[in-house]
Formats: C-alpha cells, sequence, structure tokens
C-alpha cells in the first residue's frame, strides 16, 4: 500500500460534526510525504476513492514520472477552478484541511472556493493528526533514506576534524562542512548549520561568525544533510588544543545525560520519561542551562513529532526517529551539545549516529 492510498483509508466518516469527504493537502513538506515528489504552488486533493496532484505546467511532467498510482497529476491553469470542479465532480460537502500549517487568508479563500460548489472546509486538526501519526513511524524505505543521510554526516565529521585550528573561523568551518557533503552527493544541508565556538557556544541556535578559534575554545557542530526528501541530525563539540577541568567536567556530565536517555528510551513510555533521565542529570549542577528538549523526530523535516520534551506524553513506539541531544549552555563562558539520532525498536532503541561521543581534543 502507498503512502497516497494509506492516508486515503484513514479519512474519517465525520469531523467536527459535518461529513468528511476529501482532504486538501497544501504544505510542501505534506505534500512530499504523501507523494514523494517536492514541487511549489501545488496540491494534493484526497478522496476515498481518487487522488489529485494538481500543479502547474512547470512541474507537470516530473511529476507524472514520480508520483505512484493511484494520484492522478492534473496540470491546471487555476488552481481554484480546479478544485471546484474535482469537488463537484465527486459530489464533496465536506473537505479537510491542514490546520497547523496554513495561513489564515489561505484558510479564508478555500472556505469561499468550497462554499461556491457546495461544499464546507473543515478546519479541525484532522487531518494534522492523521499525517503525524504516519509520518512519526518510519516505514523500512524512509530508514534506509535516513540511515544514508546519517552515514554522509557522520562522514563529514570525521573530515573535519583535520579542519579546525587556531585561526580558522566558525563560518570556514560551515562552509567546509556543506562543501564536503554536497561532494559526497547530499542535495543539501538539512538545515542552516550550526558552527560556534568559545562563548558563542552558549548560543544553542548561534550563526557561523567569523569569529576565529583559539587554542582552549570548545567547537560546537550542530550539522545535517538532505538526501532523497530526508534528513538526518548530529551535534559533536570538540576541545581546540586542550580543555579545562571545567570543560572537562562540563562534557562529562552532557554525555552522562545523553548516555542515561538513551539508555531510558523503549516502546510504551511516554516521551517525557526520556527527557526527565537526561534533565535529572544535568539541573542537579548546571540548573537552567539546559532548556531545550533533549530530542525531536527528524524525517522529511527536521522537526516533526515526537519530541523528548517534558510536556509531550506520546507513547514511544517501534520505528520512531528521534534525535537525543542534551546540552549546557553558559553565557560569556562556553557551550556544549551532544546529540545522536536513533530509531526505536522492539525493546529499545538503535543509534543511527557513529561518530566517536568521547571528548576529542584537536
Amino acid at each position: 500500500m502507498t503512502t497516497i492510498e494509506r492516508f486515503m483509508s484513514l479519512l474519517p466518516q465525520e469531523a467536527a460534526g459535518r461529513q468528511v469527504d476529501a482532504a486538501l493537502i497544501t504544505s510542501e513538506s505534506n505534500r512530499f510525504y504523501l507523494t514523494g515528489f517536492s514541487s511549489t504552488s501545488s496540491a494534493v486533493l484526497v478522496f476515498r476513492d481518487a487522488c489529485y496532484f494538481l500543479t502547474d505546467f512547470r512541474y507537470a511532467e516530473a511529476a507524472e514520472r514520480v508520483i505512484p498510482a493511484p494520484c492522478k497529476v492534473v496540470c491546471i491553469k487555476k488552481m481554484g477552478e480546479s478544485l471546484q470542479a474535482l469537488l463537484k465532480q465527486h459530489r464533496a460537502r465536506g473537505v479537510l484541511l491542514e490546520n497547523e500549517r496554513l495561513f489564515f487568508s489561505q484558510a479564508r479563500l478555500y472556505e469561499e472556493l468550497f462554499a461556491g460548489v457546495g461544499a464546507a472546509a473543515i478546519e479541525d486538526d484532522t487531518a494534522d493528526r492523521i499525517l503525524a501519526e504516519m509520518r512519526s513511524i518510519k516505514t523500512p524505505e524512509e530508514l534506509e533514506k535516513i540511515k544514508a543521510a546519517q552515514k554522509i554526516t557522520d562522514a563529514a565529521f570525521t573530515y573535519i576534524l583535520g579542519k579546525i585550528r587556531p585561526g580558522v573561523t566558525e563560518r570556514e568551518i560551515a562552509l567546509e562542512l556543506e562543501f564536503y557533503m554536497r561532494r559526497q552527493g547530499a542535495d543539501g544541508v538539512a538545515f542552516d548549520l550550526i558552527v560556534v565556538a568559545g562563548e558563542n557556544g552558549s548560543l544553542c541556535h548561534g550563526v557561523p561568525s567569523g569569529r576565529t578559534i583559539s587554542r582552549g575554545d570548545f567547537v560546537t557542530m550542530d550539522t545535517g544533510v538532505l538526501l532523497n526528501g530526508y534528513r538526518s541530525d548530529m551535534t559533536r563539540t570538540v576541545a581546540v588544543g586542550e580543555a579545562s577541568a571545567e570543560q572537562k567536567h562540563a562534557y562529562d556530565m552532557v554525555l552522562k545525560a545523553q548516555l542515561t536517555a538513551l539508555e531510558a528510551i523503549k516502546p510504551g513510555i511516554p516521551c517525557s520519561r526520556v527527557d526527565r533521565a537526561a534533565r535529572n542529570i544535568l539541573e542537579a549542577e548546571y540548573k537552567g542551562a539546559f532548556e531545550h528538549a533533549t530530542g525531536h523526530g527528524v524525517g522529511v523535516d527536521i522537526h516533526e513529532r515526537p519530541r523528548f520534551s517534558a510536556s509531550d506524553e506520546t507513547i514511544i513506539r517501534p520505528g520512531m526517529v528521534v534525535t537525543v541531544e542534551p546540552g549546557i549552555y553558559l553565557k560569556g563562558k562556553f557551550g556544549l551539545r551532544i546529540e545522536d539520532m536513533i530509531v526505536v525498536t522492539q525493546d529499545g532503541c538503535e543509534n543511527l549516529t557513529h561518530s566517536l561521543k568521547d571528548l576529542i581534543i584537536l
């Protein structure tokens, strides 16, 4: 069964007190997830017995080569008119819209379009919940793509170790990483790469700058690639030349928190328990220095459900791909993070990240 067919089979009979006949998927990542094709200005209109990928002449031919049956590619001139014609043809009375990924103005436009053919726009989270549930459990084919992306990411870390030295800038390291990953076949980076050194390490999502690396700096690198529509995510922190006793101790604590969180992962427990396992260790000495979640899902998007956070009570299930990334951030001094990407198995997890985690002093 294709992803589209699975989604078709999961359309409910009713939502928000209205009859459901179809769903309109407009966000780029959900469109790609359902069809395997990436484009702008397109939409997927899904009925229980039919599916249409609506796009213009720029993408129609390429889409026909990629998108599997039963989804039919329709080359359109005006999206609104094409939607109305298909809804009328299928006598649709209720159409699910995405809730999380739709602008208010777009929702109002679809309301008017649907009303023109006697259909109602259903604006709750039904479509979002169905797609999030589907996307949270990776298929074997998806896992292979994620593993391939991570293989390049691991190789990039090994490569960049030979380029980090005093006098090189954060920006130069980030560029070297991206060039290397693209030369290894990556379609692009999974997100804007993070390379921060010294006091900039306390910037959790810091932007690579012209700051030069000095002896005694921690250098944190959050990297990942985009490959065949799927992403990888990994963070490593290394020391240049030497590391102080304070740095070494902080590193040991973050590593201990990460290993403890990895050990806690198993099917049937809430995601919040994994977050707690890491957080309890770090808050004992570094209260307030670890404020982000312990991890997040990865797949078509770099941040997906579920999350290893204090507020996420999602029950962990086999097939989920999630990062495990505790860190501490000491303003004006340094920061560090250690991040692996795992897939949940029947009795624990498989670590998809293979780069060394012991403190490396270059």
